[in-house]
């Protein structure tokens, strides 16, 4: 057994993933990792497997933290040995870096100046530290069983994904928000194996963030792809998030952006929100459960519209979409300085591997129920045991499945007899 990779080498893969899986050339680089078995032949003809570069890249660095504590430093010596000598210094860097004692931080806290750091070693992990594996394709039988309920997700790209990502305030209140930057990668490499076009922003103002929020209201894209995605990493209060200078941006004029009236190119498709920010000053400190069974249910009512008629089909101001939310009104998110926010760890790793056949509302509710199992320590301090609960909202009309990696065929006369679907 070769064992694993040391804790600090597997950071800086996770840290420079995304960046790996875009500049890396695969094919010299593998035969200096079988010379120095660090894969074995069969491992380097299971990574050529994967269909396209893409996959194949992932598939080597979802293998390299499980084969040894030397594959760490061959992998950078075979970096150097086929030219790409700055990929093997960015990851040795990114080593240097990293400190014995990483620190979880609720965000008001540290917007407060960070005076209570959170020991990362107290916290539990629901996941093992590699990263974000490759999200499994739907499969040809499930798509075709489960489409005429959903929401129309076949094209190509799916939609736009656009990340407003800050981490760096001019405003002295607002800290650093340390960890972002590992939630920016993980979202944008997750969206980008969910067939969507990403579009990335960093450190705007309020108003830069209006103005891309404006810019991609009108996209002339929208028109002919099936959905779209709009991702916020910033601090934040209850109903707004806020812009690198310190002014808040209305979570509500977020929503009124992309409505029925003011995308009418996306009337009637899915439209997905993330919101990673705090809602509040408030940590969540839990209660102890007690016995016994949960009592749920409600007396349920329902007004009938029957009878009445219009000659033009009208749509509610809002509609279809979805915004999941990292923690609940008032209380304060979560984050770690070297796995990002646990809301969008959880996220990262329930969508790819649930996207091929489950719906995003009941992917949330498995996100909602991680989250809840999750609980960060400050031992001797008013902050021990501190919770955090996400939420979601949603005015989707049908099912919201993603169908990754699933893409029909052309339409064939039908004298050629019944198309057929492809996985790509």
């Amino acid at each position: 057994m070769l064992g694993g990779m040391q804790d600090h080498h597997k950071d800086a893969l996770i840290k420079l993933r995304v960046k790996l899986i875009e500049e890396m050339v695969l094919d010299d680089l593998m035969e200096h990792l079988v010379q120095n078995k660090v894969l074995t032949p069969s491992m380097r003809e299971k990574v050529r497997c994967n269909q396209g570069s893409f996959q194949q890249k992932i598939a080597l660095l979802d293998l390299l933290p499980m084969r040894g504590p030397r594959a760490f430093s061959i992998f950078c010596t075979a970096l150097r040995d086929t030219g790409q000598e700055h990929l093997a210094e960015q990851l040795e860097e990114k080593t240097h870096k990293i400190k014995p004692e990483e620190t979880i931080f609720p965000l008001s806290v540290e917007e407060r100046g960070g005076r209570n750091h959170w020991r990362e070693s107290c916290e539990m992990y629901i996941d093992d530290g590699d990263g974000l594996g490759s999200v499994s394709p739907t499969s040809v039988d499930f798509y075709l069983s489960h489409h005429k309920q959903a929401y129309k997700m076949t094209t190509r790209p799916r939609g736009v994904c656009l990340i407003l990502s800050n981490v760096s305030f001019t405003a002295p209140e607002l800290g650093y928000r340390h960890g972002g930057e590992v939630d920016l990668s993980v979202l944008r490499l997750l969206f980008h194996q969910l067939n969507f076009t990403v579009r990335e922003r960093s450190n705007l103002t309020a108003q830069k963030m209006k103005d891309e929020l404006d810019l991609f209201s009108k996209l002339p894209d929208h028109s002919q792809l099936d959905s779209c995605i709009v991702a916020i990493l910033s601090h934040g209060v209850d109903g707004a998030v806020y812009g690198c200078d310190g002014k808040p941006v209305q979570l509500q004029d977020v929503f009124t952006k992309l409505d029925n009236a003011h995308c009418p190119q996306l009337q009637n498709k899915p439209k997905m929100f993330l919101i990673q920010a705090c809602r509040g000053d408030e940590p969540d400190r839990g209660v102890d459960q007690r016995d016994g069974r949960e009592q749920t249910g409600s007396p349920g009512c329902e007004q009938s519209d029957a009878g009445r008629e219009n000659s033009r089909v009208r749509l509610p101001t809002q509609s279809d979409m979805i915004c999941a939310y990292a923690c609940l009104k008032g209380t304060v998110s979560l984050r770690n300085t070297k796995h990002g926010s646990w809301f969008m760890q959880e996220l990262s790793d329930v969508f790819s591997k649930h996207a091929k056949d489950t719906h995003v509302a009941d992917m949330l509710v498995k996100v909602n129920a991680r989250i809840k199992n999750r609980e960060g320590h400050a031992p001797g301090t008013e902050y021990d045991r501190c919770k955090e609960m996400s939420e979601y909202s949603s005015t989707l009309c049908r099912d919201l499945y993603l169908f990754p990696g699933y893409r029909p065929r052309p339409a064939l006369p039908s004298w050629l007899g019944t198309p057929m679907c492809v996985l790509k």
